[in-house]
């Protein structure tokens, strides 16, 4: 789940950085990366991965490096997505958010993976 959400926010970067040089170049592009359902639909794919994860975080692994920055980065992406009042920032709100919220779901998995296997011990139980 991890690594899907932080391919989440890697799309959102890349949409972000790249669709505006793409749209100089292509109209169809260009609509696309001005429709604000574009965002809104991106952040509501992410929301509910995000959310699970974070409700584990704290719950069963007690990662709170881990709520604390995936909830600010979430945070900064509705905000950018649902909130007019952000729109004149929109873009560095959403690049922040995303590169928060990526950096927090790799760190976990490089966590979770790179983490010792409990071998369970014969006769133990």
């Amino acid at each position: 789940m991890d690594l899907y959400a932080a391919s989440l926010c890697t799309l959102c970067l890349v949409h972000c950085v790249a669709l505006p040089l793409i749209a100089a170049l292509l109209p169809v592009a260009a609509q696309v990366s001005d429709n604000e359902l574009v965002h809104q639909a991106l952040v509501l794919l992410a929301a509910p991965v995000t959310l699970w994860l974070l409700c584990r975080a704290v719950i069963i692994e007690a990662s709170w490096l881990f709520f604390v920055l995936a909830s600010f980065g979430l945070g900064l992406l509705l905000l950018a997505a649902f909130f007019e009042a952000a729109s004149a920032h929109e873009e560095l709100i959403t690049i922040v958010g995303a590169t928060l919220l990526g950096f927090a779901h790799l760190r976990r998995w490089s966590q979770h993976r790179c983490a010792p296997a409990e071998i369970p011990i014969v006769g133990e139980s």
